[in-house]
């Protein structure tokens, strides 16, 4: 009996329309385009404006997405998670909501939040289900709608995130092909580092909390960057050394797109090229727990059958971690 393993079988990613270029944002704070390119690598993210349209909003079309390009019934998904930092509403899960809207009518569906390692975690969490041998098919969703939490005229943040959402789908394989191996790590230290102060169990919403700004993230930047620079590097170098690869047996980096000095280090380290390294930071900006599937989303085309591919995050809280997968199928 062949050991079932989790592969990802199709690929569906959705970006707002609105584009806030780095000129755009010259005239809201006082920064500029070469400081932003310079020291993040993004020229441009894209928001949802639209009155009313949520987290769910972007993770329905990423989800329908990838449900026409894969000519699959949603009636056939087990389970949908969505991993997010920004849900809807509090209490009221938004994958529930997501799945329901796409026809996922037997799915079970909750959400996943660990900051910007939301998906990442996610992955671990939906390829666990699928080996069990209990699910055939878990829709996994990353999503979020970043600009409502952030503060349009704070520098330190504005110019970093996005929004956008991706999705994959996990199905079984007796290849050999999907998730290989897993190294997740977390460290409280970073609660003060990377945060949102106000709306919590601890300092519930009142006046003074909105007068303040405490709804909005909060970076301590030098910090993070830090942390996310040696943390990203240590787990991909070691996820390599466990499973005895060397660069030549990396098809793919697919690092979260934070900051696109924290990648050059992380593949530095890990002895890649650029070519090898999945990169759409310039047009998208950080979009959080959106930013793996958004890059397996854009480079596709270019995944072969048997791939290695090194996903790598860094997220609030801290949560970090990387994951080894063999891509399952040929995209063209």
């Amino acid at each position: 009996m062949n050991t079932i393993s989790a592969a990802i079988t199709a690929v569906g990613a959705y970006v707002p329309e609105y584009v806030l270029s780095n000129k755009i944002l010259e005239t809201m704070v006082d920064t500029n385009d070469e400081w932003i390119t310079t020291r993040t690598g993004i020229k441009e993210r894209r928001l949802l404006k639209e009155e009313g349209k949520g987290t769910s909003y972007m993770a329905i079309k990423a989800a329908q997405d990838l449900l026409k390009k894969r000519q699959l019934d949603p009636k056939d998904i087990d389970m949908v998670i969505v991993a997010t930092a920004t849900p809807d509403m509090p209490v009221a899960s938004t994958a529930v909501y997501t799945a329901s809207e796409i026809g996922a009518t037997n799915a079970f569906a909750y959400d996943l939040s660990a900051a910007c390692s939301s998906f990442l975690y996610g992955m671990s969490t939906a390829a666990s289900y699928i080996e069990s041998g209990r699910y055939k098919k878990v829709l996994l969703i990353g999503a979020d709608k970043m600009s409502s939490i952030i503060d349009y005229e704070d520098r330190a943040t504005c110019i970093i995130f996005g929004d956008g959402a991706g999705a994959v789908l996990f199905e079984p394989n007796e290849e050999g092909l999907g998730l290989q191996d897993e190294y997740l790590r977390s460290d409280g230290v970073g609660r003060e580092f990377l945060k949102i102060d106000a709306g919590g169990s601890i300092l519930p919403p009142n006046e003074d909390t909105v007068k303040n700004k405490q709804h909005y993230v909060f970076q301590d930047g030098k910090t993070v960057f830090k942390f996310a620079v040696s943390n990203m590097a240590d787990v991909s170098e070691k996820i390599m050394k466990r499973n005895d690869l060397n660069h030549e047996d990396v098809a793919w980096l697919v690092p979260h797109q934070a900051n696109k000095r924290i990648i050059a280090a992380t593949a530095n380290r890990m002895g890649l090229d650029e070519e090898k390294v999945m990169l759409n930071i310039h047009k998208y900006g950080n979009t959080t727990s959106a930013t793996l599937p958004l890059c397996l989303h854009d480079y596709e085309s270019q995944l072969k059958k048997g791939d290695n591919l090194i996903f790598a995050a860094f997220g609030g809280g801290f949560t970090w971690g990387s994951i080894y997968l063999k891509w399952a199928y040929n995209s063209n």
